[in-house]
């Protein structure tokens, strides 16, 4: 079982609890969990409020040296669903310029958190898998699918990140091609792409990723938050060349899908 509280039996930080669609336990050891969930431990549905939430609270969780390892898991599901009315009418460049802001400070935020990551994925990951591809170690279940729900094959350009990231993991010319045609792919094959690096029995992915932090806190500190910020440093700069000018050019195609639409 793991606590709530640092080594020191510190209170539990108050941003642990800000963002509806995360749930933040600590154990003594510094190894945060972050278990993106729908607020009462399920899959979660992907709101413009969890959108804005998860950008502070990353930026929190990068902020807070108590932090000694940060994993990043689903609740069954990595992400499954989204709600894309809660966004409001994307077409009105007022509104996109939040969902912008909000969609490059996110990744950001992920890479700015300066200890090692590990994501653990489960069950169905078709929405913001760039999440998990953020982290140093990505641990998947055998039955986890991935997939992009949100993007090409509903009428909007993979600009928020996802083909950043994926072409970083996975190479440019798969990211494009199955980004054009996002049929789901398994955790086996997310591992031949060079994206997934274990893969273990189906709900066992937590589990590995807590053995691995054990085998991580085995390194000294500035060690352990130094080898993150050199692992990470390429994909930054990717991120910050890459994901505003990405954003931008799918807030054009939102207004122009938006047009389209019946009044």
């Amino acid at each position: 079982m793991h606590s709530d509280v640092t080594p020191a039996q510190e209170p539990v930080p108050a941003y642990f609890g800000h963002a509806r669609g995360l749930h933040m336990n600590r154990d003594p050891r510094g190894v945060l969990t972050v278990t993106i969930n729908d607020g009462a431990g399920g899959p979660i549905t992907f709101t413009a409020r969890d959108h804005s939430e998860f950008t502070e609270a990353f930026y929190r969780i990068g902020q807070d040296r108590d932090n000694r390892i940060v994993i990043l898991t689903g609740a069954g599901d990595w992400m499954a669903q989204i709600d894309f009315a809660t966004f409001g009418n994307v077409g009105d460049p007022d509104v996109w310029s939040k969902v912008h802001d909000e969609g490059v400070q996110i990744l950001e935020n992920l890479a700015n958190i300066r200890v090692p990551m590990i994501a653990a994925v489960e069950g169905r990951a078709h929405i913001h898998s760039e999440y998990a591809l953020m982290a140093d170690v990505i641990v998947a279940g055998e039955g986890a699918t991935f997939s992009d729900l949100p993007h090409f094959s509903g009428g909007i350009v993979p600009g928020d990140g996802i083909f950043t990231t994926w072409s970083y993991r996975a190479g440019p010319g798969r990211a494009q091609s199955w980004l054009l045609d996002p049929m789901p792919i398994s955790a086996a094959m997310a591992a031949e792409w060079g994206v997934v690096n274990e893969v273990v029995p189906d709900g066992a992915a937590l589990e590995r990723a807590h053995q691995l932090a054990d085998r991580f806190l085995k390194a000294p500190e500035v060690t352990r938050r130094n080898a993150r910020i050199h692992f990470v440093q390429p994909l930054k700069l990717r991120i910050v060349a890459e994901v505003g000018y990405g954003l931008s050019l799918e807030g054009a195609s939102a207004a122009a899908l938006v047009k389209t639409l019946p009044s």
